[in-house]
């Protein structure tokens, strides 16, 4: 009696301890990566914030007017990139708002909305500084029906091409190809919650940050090159790929074959070994909150990188961090732009022919 009461409290002490284990406890930080990356494919709707900031662009050449080069890179200092939008998956609908604000000497800021459809995408015109357009086109949607154009230039529509669904699960394969090649130890770890930064409402488990360091770019970039890229271009082979993006068989070999041929290593580790001496990585880190339901619900990367080419004298230093948030993972989701009305929709014949009158 003893025996059995021992052996069904030691069974319970066992089942206990593997459900708190799944509850409760991290995974280590590559193979939590993996299997939010996995679980991304399942995100079936879901809001969407993201946003990329230049934080510093500087470009000299000894061959170019640096004086114009200059008044560009002012503009785009502190530039900011976002995108805000809402996707579902049946009907399948997205519409997002692009927004773009340059800073500097000719500061300027627009918004541009867009909804896409399986066959359709609808981009309202803008109001844009320095680029006058009718008074009758501004604020209209200009619609772009993909079959149309696709017979329009000789080939066949595939709506494949505008399936998200597909298209995150290239993604995944194509990431999942990623992880599995870089060495958990050397370029993946946790970062505490509360050291994060996340924003308000990204209620997170785990943190996994992702990095590069100029010690290891070398052996990151071959990695890349020499073992991620072969077998991407064997996930692209897959049919239902090639298709979806257009390519064919043939060209793949090729690029294959290419990347095979003594010539093209030869060229590739050359590249490699002279990397140190014009790439300097000051840092490269990418930030991943995984929250409860294993959904990569927030990333932020941060670049900060120069490059000095010894031989042409070009150099330039470049810094930037991007941000994204999803939010109500497959929840309903409230679409305020919607399908425009016919009303409010022109074609692309009809804005050039609005266009070509304005010309005159």
């Amino acid at each position: 009696m003893k025996k059995k009461w021992a052996a069904l409290i030691l069974t319970l002490v066992l089942a206990m301890t593997v459900v708190l284990a799944g509850c409760s406890s991290k995974k280590e930080p590559k193979e939590a990566l993996e299997a939010s990356a996995v679980n991304a494919m399942k995100m079936t709707s879901y809001e969407m914030k993201s946003k990329v900031t230049i934080k510093d662009l500087q470009v000299t050449s000894a061959s170019a007017d640096n004086a114009a080069a200059s008044q560009v890179m002012s503009m785009l200092k502190n530039a900011e990139l976002t995108i805000d939008g809402v996707y579902q998956n049946d009907p399948q609908q997205t519409e997002m708002t692009l927004g773009i604000n340059l800073k500097g000497d000719m500061s300027m800021s627009f918004n541009i909305p867009m909804v896409m459809t399986q066959d359709k995408l609808y981009v309202k015109v803008p109001s844009i500084p320095m680029l006058p357009l009718p008074e009758d086109v501004v604020g209209k949607f200009l619609v772009l029906d993909m079959k149309e154009l696709a017979e329009q230039q000789g080939t066949s529509f595939n709506p494949d091409m505008m399936n998200p669904e597909k298209t995150k699960k290239l993604a995944g394969e194509i990431m999942n190809t990623l992880f599995t090649e870089y060495d958990g130890k050397k370029y993946f770890k946790d970062v505490a919650v509360k050291d994060a930064n996340l924003p308000d409402g990204v209620d997170a488990k785990q943190v996994v940050q992702f990095y590069v360091t100029n010690d290891n770019v070398k052996e990151a970039a071959d990695i890349l090159v020499n073992k991620a890229l072969p077998k991407i271009l064997d996930i692209i082979s897959k049919e239902e790929y090639r298709e979806m993006l257009g390519v064919n068989q043939e060209d793949i070999d090729d690029m294959k074959k290419d990347l095979n041929s003594t010539d093209s290593k030869d060229e590739i580790s050359k590249g490699l070994n002279d990397l140190k001496n014009y790439l300097k990585v000051n840092q490269f880190e990418v930030n991943t909150a995984i929250n409860k339901d294993n959904f990569p619900a927030y990333q932020d990367a941060v670049m900060n990188v120069e490059m000095n080419d010894p031989e042409t004298k070009d150099n330039m230093k470049l810094s930037l961090q991007a941000t994204s948030q999803y939010s109500k993972i497959n929840e309903k989701q409230t679409f305020s732009i919607g399908i425009p009305k016919e009303a409010d929709v022109i074609t692309m014949e009809q804005l050039q022919e609005k266009m070509g009158a304005t010309a005159y």
